[in-house]
């Protein structure tokens, strides 16, 4: 993979590789989290100091999550950032008479500069700014030389009219809803699925809090964000229309043969079909499957034959699936019942014979139906384009029970 290609070669001690982010996923999972990783730890707190203490201690619990990437393991560093404070006295500036206001003129014109007219050179005009030299600005300790003038024209040092010195601050104040926040960003270990390692995480940190080694202080709370509560959103709905999709199938059944009995036997090749594509997500997952060449290509680089977990893709095929299944049980129900409306059979035997000539009469088209579902899915199995990384998921549980519904 060219990504970790990447990720070796720029690999240093003390640096954390950035998540694997496309730029236009990078702003819909910016658009939906506010950091720039698909799964993160948002930090709630009263204070910066308290939050990034606390989110130190979740990074290090992080990297010990199996499922968990530990190089991508990041805590924002809230407080750090260096910054010069120049913190004016203002007993000592009353004894010269001085102002606040005229302390910070001073500092203003001598550090930041001051812009003072315009000089005009033929058609362009420049702005003309005055300020101190770089190099009596550059160090506290020449800042310190700055002279302020007094009512009485004396000239005073900023020294002896304020404390000069380096501090500790913010790197950057982030807050949502109203609250002060930081970021502990992570990433999935390749194989796993994103819910299934925020779970890990969550158990993880809950055992942690409950057997006392890790202290939650107070004012402070924590929630996990990312682009994973969006498959949380689509199995919650796929609870509800999984089984109303059943539902509907066996319903619609029912409507056209009016038999619970007949309904329910139809109703079985959903099951087997069902059977059947778990059967080929987990040929899948197999080292060994497809695992020859063929004309000088690998299959499983062909079909792309890797693990897939169960995500709301594979789940879309699964109900694709389960439309189709009943197709062929359908096809054979109703020449049967034409069969037996025909006939009459009045023995055992003459049920058998009915049954089976109504079965030769409609195991072509039955044959057609799947076969023509099977073969419109191979392009999908070996589709390498765009939209591919969503199609092939949806494709492998319907072409697995497709087949093993064709073979019963």
């Amino acid at each position: 993979d060219i990504w970790d290609a990447i990720v070796e070669a720029a690999s240093m001690p003390g640096v954390t590789s950035a998540p694997k982010l496309q730029p236009i996923e990078t702003r819909i999972v910016m658009l939906q989290s506010g950091f720039r990783a698909p799964m993160g730890i948002k930090v709630y707190g009263p204070d910066l100091e308290t939050i990034e203490s606390f989110g130190l201690e979740l990074e290090r619990l992080l990297k010990q999550v199996p499922s968990v990437r530990p190089a991508a393991v990041f805590a924002d560093r809230v407080v750090g950032k260096p910054y010069l404070e120049i913190d004016i006295d203002r007993e000592r500036i009353a004894r010269y008479g001085l102002r606040i206001a005229n302390v910070q003129e001073v500092i203003e014109v001598a550090i930041g500069g001051k812009p003072l007219t315009m000089t005009v050179e033929g058609r362009e005009r420049y702005p003309v700014r005055v300020r101190y030299l770089r190099e009596l600005r550059d160090q506290p300790e020449t800042l310190g030389d700055i002279l302020v003038p007094t009512p009485a024209g004396a000239q005073v040092p900023l020294r002896q009219l304020a404390d000069i010195e380096y501090r500790r601050g913010p790197q950057m104040i982030k807050s949502e809803d109203t609250f002060l926040v930081a970021y502990v960003l992570f990433d999935r270990v390749p194989g796993y699925a994103e819910v299934t390692v925020v779970r890990d995480a969550q158990r993880f940190i809950r055992e942690q809090i409950d057997t006392g080694r890790l202290v939650v202080p107070g004012g402070v709370s924590f929630e996990f964000a990312g682009s994973y509560k969006n498959q949380v959103r689509a199995a919650e709905r796929l609870s509800i229309v999984l089984p109303l999709s059943l539902a509907v199938i066996f319903l619609l059944i029912y409507f056209q043969f009016r038999k619970v009995g007949l309904t329910l036997m139809i109703f079985t090749g959903v099951f087997v079909a069902w059977g059947g594509g778990f059967l080929m997500l987990w040929l899948y997952a197999q080292p060994w499957f497809l695992d020859t060449d063929l004309l000088g290509t690998n299959l499983r680089d062909l079909f792309q034959v890797r693990p897939f977990n169960l995500s709301v893709a594979v789940w879309v095929g699964f109900l694709a699936l389960f439309g189709i299944a009943t197709d062929d049980g359908v096809v054979m129900a109703t020449r049967i019942e034409q069969s037996m409306a025909e006939e009459r059979p009045d023995s055992i035997e003459a049920i058998r014979k009915a049954v089976v000539e109504g079965g030769k009469l409609r195991i072509r088209a039955a044959v057609m139906t799947s076969a023509t579902t099977i073969l419109a899915l191979l392009p999908v199995l070996t589709s390498t384009g765009r939209g591919s990384d969503i199609m092939v998921p949806m494709a492998i549980p319907t072409f697995g029970g497709m087949a093993v519904a064709s073979i019963t």
